[in-house]
């Protein structure tokens, strides 16, 4: 059984959505045991005078009494509950709250948009990787969080009060999907955005995330319809005229697009839309956490990571007893290789983190059986939480470790989405040459390798005599050679 002292929650009543996330925490890092989510859409019950209506208080309550049976189990100090838009402008915000309280046994705390954005840019400082400069936006039902920062620090944070479930009310209350529908959407958005765009474009970011729904509904669209996992203004407004095409909301179908998504789909593609737009955003991807990340590590006061993926593939290795010398000797070999290919196969620092990453995990597999290690590699990585990784890079990653040796699936490479389909099969032909030159696991055995490539021909230059010296390494070339014919990958062993 779990320990109580080792269960934290934190609980999220936003605008549309209430969250629960419940975490128990092992050895210095977290592991969810529940999440529950329902879709309660607060803000739609707000009138012009600012009321919450009984149906809407009674939406969120009923959602209350699910997740108070859980709480039950956790010491109410290992607890935090959060509001936030509605709930700041609601003039009867008090009659439901005190409801709210006696359901959970705990306090709510109302939180300001400020901090609102302060504690969503903490969940994602602690759990997405990339650049520590970033833009973090957070689109919920009734406001818009944007946010700049270095490492665990905020330099900008605003707090807008336009959501997908405000905007949908207000531009989209005919529920047609028009151009013009969409016009005034994202007019108005910008218009709240003007002021405060310069700020943070002063600011500046190296990667920008969405810490939202809104943002993980476009982006499950984007890898539904075979779109790398990138989120781009160019994208965006192919979405939008996908939206104008079915007319009317309730006819809005798009591959990838969840019935629970779908209502509130074009209100916040609008609001996404004019943020694109008038902070000049190249791309966004999706972070790994967010307001409620935020408050959980909060309470466990852990520091701030500056490089989450190395702490998550640490991690792994201390936990499925991973070779670390092994896996080592693998990674600076196929990093040598890197270097050698690089003026024509041009993998850039993208690809070689992710290669670098798959190196140090390659051996995972062994943990569970080594008649199907690679398998069991790539089943592993699919399903394990890794802290600092997207969807699709884990993707990626799960097929470089099941096409690290024997057969070639030429058809996992082309359809994971982290980076190009060529970038990926020669992130996998480097990655399978330097398991086998570190077959024996011993550095002194190490032969000075020179790899030349001409397009896709790659050319394995050996020390004179190398061969004849190591049959058995012989043979494994050559039959790594034949592998890669058979996918039309040539290879030339000199």
């Amino acid at each position: 059984m779990f320990s109580a002292s080792s269960l934290y929650a934190a609980i999220d009543l936003g605008s549309n959505s209430f969250h629960m996330l419940v975490v128990r925490e092992v050895a210095g890092n977290i592991q969810t045991v529940a999440r529950i989510k329902r879709k309660v859409r607060l803000a739609a019950g707000l009138n012009s005078a600012g009321e919450l209506s009984e149906e809407a208080m009674e939406r969120g309550l009923q959602c209350l009494r699910l997740f108070s049976e859980q709480l039950q189990d956790i010491p109410a100090d290992q607890i935090r509950v959060v509001a936030t838009a509605t709930l700041r402008l609601a003039t009867n915000a008090k009659h439901f709250l005190a409801q709210a309280e006696a359901i959970l046994g705990c306090l709510v705390n109302v939180i300001s948009g400020e901090e609102e954005a302060r504690l969503i840019y903490q969940g994602v400082a602690h759990t997405t990787g990339g650049s520590d400069e970033r833009l973090v936006v957070d689109i919920g039902g009734g406001s818009t969080e944007l946010v700049t920062g270095t490492g665990a620090q905020t330099t900008a944070l605003f707090s807008l009060s336009m959501g997908c479930v405000t905007w949908l009310e207000r531009y989209f209350a005919d529920r047609h999907l028009g151009k013009k529908n969409f016009e005034q959407a994202e007019q108005a958005a910008r218009a709240m955005i003007q002021p405060v765009a310069g700020r943070l474009r002063d600011q500046g970011w190296q990667i920008c995330v969405g810490a939202s729904g809104t943002v993980q509904a476009l982006q499950e669209i984007m890898v539904a319809q075979g779109m790398d996992e990138r989120i781009t203004l160019d994208k965006l407004q192919q979405l939008k005229q996908r939206a104008i095409k079915c007319g009317k909301l309730e006819e809005l179908e798009i591959e990838g697009l969840t019935l629970e998504r779908a209502l509130v789909f074009p209100s916040g593609l609008s609001i996404l839309i004019a943020i694109f737009e008038e902070l000049n955003i190249e791309s966004m991807t999706l972070a790994g956490g967010a307001l409620r990340e935020g408050l959980l590590y909060g309470m466990l006061h852990y520091p701030v990571d500056r490089d989450i993926r190395s702490r998550t593939i640490h991690n792994i290795q201390r936990r499925f007893i991973i070779d670390v010398e092994q896996a080592e000797r693998v990674r600076q070999l196929a990093m040598s290789f890197v270097q050698q290919v690089s003026p024509h196969w041009k993998l850039d620092a993208y690809c070689r983190e992710l290669l670098e990453n798959a190196c140090l995990i390659h051996e995972i597999g062994l943990s569970v059986d080594f008649r199907l290690a690679t398998q069991h590699a790539a089943y592993l990585v699919r399903h394990l939480d890794l802290p600092g990784f997207t969807p699709a890079q884990k993707k990626l990653l799960a097929t470089l470790l099941q096409n690290q040796s024997n057969g070639i699936d030429l058809a996992l490479l082309n359809q994971q989405n982290a980076v190009p389909p060529r970038m990926a099969e020669r992130m996998c032909r480097l990655l399978r040459l330097a398991v086998i030159f570190a077959s024996r696991r011993r550095d002194d055995s190490l032969p000075t390798v020179q790899l030349h490539s001409e397009d896709e021909a790659l050319q394995v230059l050996l020390p004179s005599g190398w061969l004849q010296a190591h049959p058995l390494g012989a043979e494994m070339l050559e039959q790594e050679s034949r592998w890669q014919s058979y996918v039309h990958w040539p290879l030339r062993i000199i």
